[in-house]
């Protein structure tokens, strides 16, 4: 059977367990989206993961989501990501970067006064944080054909500065209610011409950035992560069942590094038909308590489940933002740091960031 520590391959690249960390924004970029020192930190302290994917990077301007989250569209942002992606290699990791634009999870204050763009001019059903404080959602513009042929070449350009900057590869957000999730939810893509309406053109967009994406800078060096069914920033979908196996068919051939698949039950037709479909590598994310704490062993039991029913790796996320060494935790069998106060998750500085505990030295000898 296998193991979370077990090895393994993505590519070219070789990872020493199965245990990747999520992407998880956490807000500690500079006000311009540049990473910051305190992030290299914070990564490097969790280099023992089998791959790091890092917090979600926006391409352009416009897809901006909330203040302090990095973005990967100019010069200023790959050198911030290189002292990243440079101590997280002396410290013997391996990352990928996650590339997000928000579509209409926007707002002018937060993206320079610029209004957000989306599939269809449908407004959150929710507040949006600001530098201000949470302010009402905007009506998005709806993208025009020339807005779409520039977002899919600004994904390409952001994934080769991805590169530029040291990281193994690139993930795109296919997920949690962002733009690509926007064109493939028919709730947020009202659209009538050939990116809307039918599934085929639903998926269109986002077989597009993808393919895009990998003539940059290579299959091998990219990942998409979907979000089937899930309901965060106000999507709902009903007809996953078409919508998902239409996509993962459409990119079965293209060699792509894997397909990330967020909240996923071993136990449901849709994640069985998925692993029967690709043929790739495939990174599940368990079903965890949410907004509940985590299980005393971080979900590694449902990890080892979703590795019994063909999953290639696994990601967590909360349990590698408390455990620095998560890994190793894991494998001697001590206790997990349990998770601060939430809102320590995007407010800045150190504290519930770089100030988690790792084990000592003493504490690893003993077992």
């Amino acid at each position: 059977m296998t193991s979370v520590f077990d090895t393994a391959r993505l590519g070219a690249l070789p990872l020493p367990n199965r245990l990747v960390m999520a992407p998880m924004t956490r807000n500690r970029a500079s006000d311009e989206g540049v990473p910051t020192s305190i992030m290299a930190t914070y990564y490097a302290q969790r280099a023992s993961a089998g791959l790091i994917i890092a917090e979600a990077s926006t391409p352009n301007a416009v897809g901006q989501t909330y203040p302090n989250i990095t973005a990967i569209h100019d010069e200023a942002h790959v050198a911030g990501w290189r002292r990243v992606t440079e101590a997280v290699a002396a410290a013997g990791g391996r990352m990928f970067l996650q590339l997000q634009h928000g579509g209409r999870i926007g707002h002018p204050d937060n993206s320079g006064g610029l209004t957000p763009v989306a599939p269809s001019p449908i407004a959150l059903p929710d507040t949006i944080f600001t530098p201000g404080g949470h302010q009402h959602a905007v009506v998005p513009r709806e993208m025009t054909l020339d807005d779409i042929r520039t977002t899919v070449a600004d994904f390409a350009a952001a994934a080769r500065r991805a590169v530029d900057a040291g990281f193994a590869g690139v993930e795109v957000h296919g997920g949690n209610g962002y733009l690509l999730h926007q064109f493939l939810a028919s709730g947020t893509n009202h659209r009538t011409d050939a990116y809307g309406g039918t599934v085929a053109g639903r998926i269109r967009f986002v077989r597009e950035v993808v393919e895009a994406v990998a003539e940059a800078i290579g299959p091998d060096r990219v990942g998409l992560r979907i979000a089937p069914g899930v309901t965060a920033n106000g999507m709902h979908e009903d007809d996953i069942e078409e919508v998902y196996p239409a996509l993962v068919d459409a990119l079965a051939g293209t060699g792509l590094a894997y397909l990330h698949v967020v909240l996923a039950d071993p136990d449901q037709p849709l994640f069985q038909h998925i692993r029967k479909h690709w043929a790739g590598t495939l990174i599940a994310n368990p079903v965890l308590p949410w907004p509940g704490p985590l299980p005393e062993d971080g979900g590694r039991h449902e990890a080892e489940r979703l590795l019994a029913a063909g999953a290639d790796l696994v990601s967590l996320g909360r349990a590698f933002l408390a455990n620095p060494d998560l890994v190793e935790r894991l494998r001697i069998g001590a206790p997990l740091n349990p998770l601060r106060d939430k809102g320590l998750m995007y407010v800045g500085g150190e504290a519930g960031y770089t100030d988690y505990p790792a084990l000592d030295d003493t504490t690893f000898s003993d077992h």
